[in-house]
């Protein structure tokens, strides 16, 4: 739908991230051109409000048809969020021959599959870098750069907020209270931070990444994210005892079943790994595949400039091509593991007592008990050997009926 090398351009949505697209859009078309050989002009912004001091006020509308029907405007970005009405709109768009991109990681990871078929049959493009790390190219390099590789393992560091949190706790010693109250000071967290602290945002990114990962649909309704809420600073001490940091990861690695064990959960990392220094509002995703080994991609993961710039992005990408025939997964449930196959190791917390170092070796063999600064003299941690997650979790039962366990979590080698 190019005319006079020139392409229509819409917007969904004027907050954050929309406002950063067309702010792009307006003022750098100059160089958008020059590095796609295509001018990208912008058409329309849907909003319910009106911005009559932007500079593009006059293209502001509440009416989805005029966008939907006018034949010159060949991307759509959707910045609304949510996936109501932003699915039905993106599904109509897709369906009237209409490039989508999207910031919306909600919408991709329950509605992914669908939308990228329906792009398919109608030779246009659904992309969404900006789903997944904000700014950080992850999706187009892990579909496209790794076509070689069978990519084994995804994991990350995928939320800011939660990042920005762990990293008080960790370098000031401020409680998990404190660092949230100082994040929505900042901005970082909204008034009601669940979706970032309860490992949801963090869950739909994975899935995502998962999803690519298998070419299969991994759903955010088969995995049970767990948050940050519980991590005290008795655990960050006794994880820098360990030589490791706690990190919200998320986490999708392939087994032989064919399978992924996804999981969203704060792991001990060590201090020497890729993950380890990534602090603050920053994310990092580290990607290993079979041919090129490990890779990090590390950056701001949100954020108005960094995401409108992935945004802006799949924009000129959607504009020079027909069709994203390397981005496809599957639609079905299933895929994901359930029967604890993964092997690693757990770190534990619990009620100081005689019995625990008899107890904690016959369930879990040979384990390594932990000295920390600062801990509650009635609590002990420890760290278990490396074997499958069941046993470790049929151990975690039977140590709970002797002992108050006032953690448990993941330790991982990023």
């Amino acid at each position: 739908m190019a005319y006079n090398g020139c392409y229509g351009v819409a917007v969904m949505g004027h907050g954050v991230v929309g406002s950063g697209v067309c702010e792009i859009l307006y003022h750098k078309k100059d160089l958008l051109t020059q590095k796609s050989g295509k001018t990208p002009v912008l058409k329309r912004i849907l909003d319910l409000r009106k911005f009559p001091e932007a500079p593009y006020a006059s293209l502001f509308t509440d009416d989805f048809s005029l966008i939907e029907q006018d034949p010159e405007i060949a991307v759509v970005a959707e910045a609304m969020g949510g996936l109501k009405p932003a699915y039905e709109y993106v599904k109509r768009c897709l369906l009237a021959g209409k490039s989508v991109v999207t910031s919306n990681k909600e919408l991709v990871a329950a509605k992914g599959a669908e939308l990228l078929e329906i792009a398919a049959e109608k030779g246009v493009s659904f992309l969404f870098e900006a789903s997944v790390g904000g700014g950080i190219p992850v999706i187009h390099p892990v579909c496209r750069c790794m076509a070689a590789n069978q990519i084994t393992e995804i994991a990350g560091i995928l939320n800011g907020t939660t990042n920005f949190i762990l990293s008080k706790m960790i370098y000031e010693h401020t409680s998990f209270e404190q660092a949230l109250a100082t994040a929505q000071e900042l901005g970082y967290a909204e008034r009601d931070p669940a979706a970032d602290v309860d490992g949801h945002d963090a869950c739909r990114k994975i899935c995502i990444l998962a999803s690519l990962m298998l070419g299969k649909e991994v759903s955010p309704t088969e995995v049970e994210p767990q948050g940050i809420r519980d991590i005290s600073l008795a655990d960050v001490s006794y994880a820098g005892a360990y030589g490791s940091v706690i990190k919200l990861i998320g986490r999708a690695k392939l087994l032989e079943n064919g399978k992924a064990a996804v999981t969203v959960s704060p792991a001990l990392v060590p201090k020497s790994g890729r993950l380890a220094g990534i602090d603050g509002v920053f994310n990092g995703v580290v990607v290993r595949g079979d041919e090129v080994g490990e890779l990090l991609f590390f950056g701001r993961g949100a954020g108005k400039e960094a995401t409108a710039s992935a945004v802006v992005s799949d924009i000129v990408e959607a504009a020079g091509q027909d069709g994203n025939p390397y981005l496809f997964w599957k639609g079905g449930c299933g895929n994901v593991d359930t029967t604890g196959a993964d092997q690693m190791a757990y770190y534990f917390r619990t009620e100081r007592s005689e019995l625990l170092p008899g107890l904690a070796q016959e369930l879990f063999g040979e384990v390594c008990f932990l000295s920390g600064e600062d801990t509650p003299q009635d609590q002990m941690a420890f760290v278990t050997g490396v074997m499958e997650e069941k046993k470790l979790l049929a151990g975690a039962d039977t140590l709970a009926k002797k002992l108050p366990v006032y953690a448990a979590l993941r330790v991982l080698d990023y």
